[in-house]
């Protein structure tokens, strides 16, 4: 089975929903998750903080430099992912569409390389 990376896009520009509110959506999330689970395609799940804490490292010629901040600046930011295995595109676009639903958020679906 492959497996794919469902990256959740949050607006930077935008508040968190009100705590009742958000406390349905993390429901729905963690039934979501619970479904993946069930179907033995969950992997691993992340939630990462703002943009603003993130550091890049980069190599310039021959030092490497190190930043404050996102390496890009954007509208939107990846605010968590999940890791899922699925036997196709089609299928991992399946848990996608469960997952925009739940959350309310764009989704970007894409396969990971084979190590091998």
């Amino acid at each position: 089975m492959t497996q794919y990376l469902l990256s959740v896009y949050t607006p930077a520009d935008v508040e968190p929903p009100p705590p009742d509110v958000l406390a349905k959506i993390m429901n729905g999330v963690e039934s979501w998750r619970q479904e993946l689970k069930d179907a033995g395609a969950w992997v691993f799940t992340g939630r990462l903080h703002a943009p603003g804490t993130a550091t890049v490292v980069q190599r310039r010629d021959d030092d490497v430099l190190t930043t404050d901040g996102p390496y890009v600046e954007g509208k939107e930011y990846v605010g968590g992912f999940t890791v899922i295995r699925a036997a196709d595109l089609d299928e991992a676009l399946d848990w996608a569409r469960k997952a925009a639903t739940v959350i309310g958020l764009p989704i970007e679906v894409r396969p990971m390389l084979d190590e091998a």
